[in-house]
């Protein structure tokens, strides 16, 4: 059973599993200790199989405003170089424990979504965001590189090289409906709804082929560094095994029954 102690966990009966951060007064900034748990919680979320897909949101009004300021950031100034990497790389392999996750992630931004939360929405697979959810990537406000925890390689993949230089290097905050436009968000919904939407895409995901949502992800990751050639050998091959898999008779005999099919 997952108990997390510094944010909350919840697996509701459709086989989603909810993430709640839950330091409103603080706008769910992190500490070292909920990074920590984070990358734990999603490394158990990957091998938990009554976990079909996830869903992470924020308590109060903010998804996550980042690293927290007392707690963090003034504590990396007593901090040599090799101690500053260690909280670097520690920050990375959340959002690496995120990437690898077979599950699907679905991020309920229901308020702001800054610095280290906008990488972590930025992980997500999906986004669902409310007219509250503007999003900045804050690091060079700060004076750090606008390219952290993957930032870089995940937002022109997103919205493209232009948008993303023009975002990661100004910091400046992107309202909700513009972060839709330019797909940033896949969904943007009215406030009371953020929440609610969000479990029935979930859902949704967690009806469907957990292997092949699976590979879908795995090889949308690993074929950006492939050229065509190698990317359209890759995917012959493992569709070629997907049809192989249960799940693809379970849709064949539905398809020929007129129902909807329901995946192991």
């Amino acid at each position: 059973m997952i108990k997390p102690e510094h944010f909350q966990f919840e697996l509701k009966e459709s086989g989603v599993g909810l993430i709640t951060l839950d330091r409103p007064d603080r706008l769910n900034a992190l500490t070292f200790d909920v990074y920590r748990e984070l990358k734990e919680v999603f490394l158990q979320l990957d091998r938990e199989a009554g976990v079909r897909s996830i869903v992470i949101t924020g308590a109060g009004r903010a998804f996550c405003s980042g690293g927290d300021v007392e707690d963090i950031i003034g504590a990396l100034f007593a901090h040599n170089f090799q101690g500053l990497l260690e909280f670097t790389r520690s920050t990375g392999d959340l959002i690496l424990a995120m990437l690898e996750c077979r599950k699907p992630i679905v991020g309920a931004l229901n308020g702001t979504v800054a610095g280290a939360g906008a990488v972590i929405a930025t992980a997500c697979d999906f986004r669902v965001a409310g007219p509250k959810a503007k999003i900045a990537y804050l690091f060079t406000k700060v004076g750090l590189s606008g390219a952290d925890m993957g930032a870089s390689w995940l937002l022109p993949r997103i919205v493209g090289m232009g948008r993303a230089t023009e975002i990661l290097m100004l910091g400046d905050f992107v309202p909700p409906e513009e972060a839709h436009r330019i797909g940033l968000y896949h969904r943007l919904v009215d406030q009371e709804e953020v929440l609610k939407a969000s479990l029935e895409l979930a859902t949704r995901l967690a009806q469907g082929p957990a292997f092949g949502l699976e590979i879908t992800k795995k090889l949308l990751l690993r074929e950006a560094h492939m050229d065509v050639r190698s990317a359209m050998a890759n995917e012959v091959e493992i569709q070629a095994a997907c049809m192989l898999h249960p799940d693809f008779r379970i849709a064949y005999e539905a398809f020929k029954e007129k129902r909807q099919p329901v995946f192991q």
